[in-house]
């Protein structure tokens, strides 16, 4: 019987979202400057304040807060009709030097000893139903409000959009687990104030179905084109109206996103956040390493459907165990539990082995903070760095290291593919 599944995004300037990439820019920052940095921080925004906290220990000290002001800046917040604004927010850092008890259970002498920074459970997912190997309707949950961030920068074809934004999308599948069609999409946006509701309400809804949709369906395969419909339902703005939003409509926590961060509910998701944690936390770079396992196992024709998990002990470098699970979908005559047996020989998975396989200990993470860390393209990006003497730094770095399918010839000859 067909049925229906949902997955939901937000922008860039959602309050969440907002704490998420204040969190990831220090985190980079001082990577960038000491990238043995160990670096847990937490932001909460809300009208006309931003509180940072969390545990540091690192060799450079940061300007916290201009590298707070540029990022609200560059994300849009640059009028004080938004009650949020870049350079006349409050800015309260609490941060402080983090635990000796945390620091001495993952620092090794032999940097291949590491601990993990936490204990917990990770999990990677991946499936064929996109050439990014994302479940579809978070994939296209995403690209409407990347698309959106883009028609409110050009301020042209839609001149009245401000950074506040959430998407959600329903496909309908088949039996099979096959996509017919696109049954709903979402859209709240926050915009300027109209004269009159009831016209603002209507521009919105046709600016949206006229401009937004087919510019999203244009950068899509024709056979994803296919899914959008003349029978979509179409909620745009519910409730009416969304004047007040960002911060000042809503609190904004860091890590308040976990399953738009990842698969949208598909596959399973172990509860810790991303954003704000150097790689030593294993609920990030464990996440990131069975993506990498995921993603390349289905490329290679291992399954349809794979879910990876990891779990580790704090200040353990092995990890209690993999378990794998292809959801019946596996093209191989052995167990899923074969196929991870393989994963662990093939991959190491170690804190400091998956650190050094993803090159996690580079200024990478502003990127992963909007829009998704997983199903990002992977590409080699220059960034540039200032401390408090002054002093700049400029770096190449590859982001979204996780998504390269580099193992795939790999896993083809270990299973005979």
């Amino acid at each position: 019987m067909p049925y229906l599944f949902t997955s939901e995004s937000v922008s860039e300037g959602h309050p969440d979202k907002i704490a998420d990439q204040i969190s990831d820019a220090l985190i980079d920052n001082f990577l960038a400057w000491d990238p043995d940095s160990r670096v847990a921080v937490e932001t909460l925004v809300t009208t006309g304040q931003v509180v940072l906290a969390g545990e540091v220990k690192s060799n450079t000290y940061l300007d916290i807060p201009q590298i707070t002001r540029d990022v609200i800046r560059r994300i849009g917040y640059t009028k004080s009709a938004y009650m949020f604004e870049a350079d006349s927010c409050g800015i309260l850092s609490a941060i402080h030097e983090q635990s000796a008890d945390i620091h001495q259970g993952v620092n090794r002498e032999n940097k291949e000893d590491q601990g993990a920074g936490d204990q917990g459970i990770m999990f990677g997912y991946a499936n064929n139903e996109t050439e990014n190997y994302m479940p579809l309707a978070l994939d296209l949950s995403h690209k409407l409000l990347i698309e959106l961030a883009a028609l409110r920068r050009e301020n042209k074809d839609i001149t009245y959009l401000r950074p506040d934004a959430k998407s959600q999308v329903t496909i309908e599948y088949d039996n099979d687990h096959k996509p017919l069609r696109i049954d709903t999409i979402v859209i709240s946006t926050q915009h300027d104030d109209f004269d009159t509701e009831p016209t603002m309400l209507e521009k919105i809804k046709a600016d949206i179905i006229n401009i937004l949709i087919p510019r999203v369906k244009k950068g899509l395969k024709p056979e994803l084109q296919n899914l959008f419909t003349d029978g979509i339902k179409y909620h745009i703005n519910p409730t009416g109206k969304f004047v007040i939003g960002g911060p000042h409509g809503d609190t904004g926590l860091t890590g308040r996103k976990v399953i738009v961060d990842t698969y949208g509910g598909k596959g399973g998701h172990g509860g810790g956040a991303f954003s704000g944690k150097d790689p030593s936390k294993v609920d990030r770079s464990g996440a990131y390493a069975t993506r990498h396992i995921a993603k390349n196992l289905v490329a290679a024709g291992v399954a349809d459907e794979i879910l990876v998990q990891v779990s580790y002990a704090i200040g353990v470098k092995d990890p209690m165990g993999i378990y794998v699970n292809t959801y019946g979908t596996s093209k191989l005559d052995i167990s899923d539990s074969a196929i991870a047996a393989k994963i662990e020989e093939m991959f190491d998975m170690t804190p400091y082995g998956i650190e050094t396989r993803l090159g996690l200990r580079n200024p990478i993470y502003s990127e992963t903070a909007a829009y998704g860390h997983m199903g990002r393209k992977p590409k080699s990006v220059t960034k540039s760095f200032k401390n408090t003497l002054g002093e700049e730094k400029t770096v190449e770095v590859e982001l979204f290291t996780w998504e390269k399918l580099d193992y795939v010839e790999k896993i083809k000859q270990a299973f005979n593919i």
